[in-house]
């Protein structure tokens, strides 16, 4: 079966399944990993910005879009000519029935199911000890944060951070002062790629609060990647515990 791949994380699920770049024939820009994979694969544009005579060129037997990161009106257009299935995963039960369909549509159920394993050990395991409010920024001018609704929002909850901005949804706009309730705030690599001054931006007004730059893919990657974040949780978890301790 020949596959497309709207979506990063779908196709990094792709290969970690199993499957070939004889089967994945073309991916988004932003789909990089498996690194020495996708690079063989035909790109067809970006998320929000499909090209859609690339793709019928290609000629698939079916087209892998998500609800969140691809423009409604191009997957629809697709859908006159392809098979496309549309992906919603904003929760942990969402992505385990995301793997599961995966692993059914390409013949991989075991495989599926190894990595849907290895996701709830790491969650279970990946615990902080003690409440921590946070505040997790995903984009600067202006600052987006998170709603209860996001598939970030429930890895967060998952480990034990409480969400201050649990009452919104979606990416609402915030402004600086909004975030004086976080003892923590995280500012994601992805989508906008914060850096060290960044985190001197916000220091200036709150010289007190942790401020510290998170792996973006850890949080909002679903499919396969989170099985393979358990480190990173480890390290996180520690030393937030470590933090907790200090302050408390």
């Amino acid at each position: 079966m020949k596959v497309v791949s709207l979506v990063p994380s779908i196709t990094e699920a792709l290969f970690d399944l199993g499957l070939t770049e004889n089967e994945v024939i073309g991916r988004t820009k932003f789909c990089i990993h498996p690194k020495e994979k996708v690079k063989n694969v035909p790109r067809i544009g970006g998320t929000k910005n499909i090209n859609i005579d690339k793709i019928r060129a290609l000629q698939p037997d079916l087209i892998l879009a998500n609800k969140e990161e691809n423009i409604k009106e191009q997957v629809e257009a697709l859908m006159n000519d392809f098979k496309v299935m549309v992906t919603n995963v904003e929760t942990i039960e969402d992505n385990y029935y995301l793997l599961k369909n995966l692993g059914k549509t390409f013949h991989k159920e075991d495989k599926a199911q190894v990595f849907n394993l290895k996701i709830y050990e790491i969650l279970n395991q990946a615990k902080i000890n003690s409440n921590i409010k946070v505040a997790y920024l995903i984009w600067k001018n202006p600052y987006m944060t998170i709603g209860s609704d996001t598939f970030i929002h429930k890895i967060l909850s998952e480990i034990g951070f409480e969400n201050i901005f649990k009452n919104r949804t979606r990416y609402p706009e915030i402004q600086t002062e909004d975030l004086a309730e976080a003892d923590v705030i995280m500012l994601s690599s992805e989508p906008f790629p914060f850096k060290e001054k960044h985190i001197e931006e916000l220091k200036e007004f709150y010289p007190e609060k942790k401020i510290m730059i998170v792996d973006g893919e850890a949080f909002s990657w679903y499919g396969t990647h989170i099985a393979k974040c358990g480190d990173y949780f480890e390290e996180l978890i520690a030393e937030m515990n470590l933090f907790k301790h200090k302050f408390h």
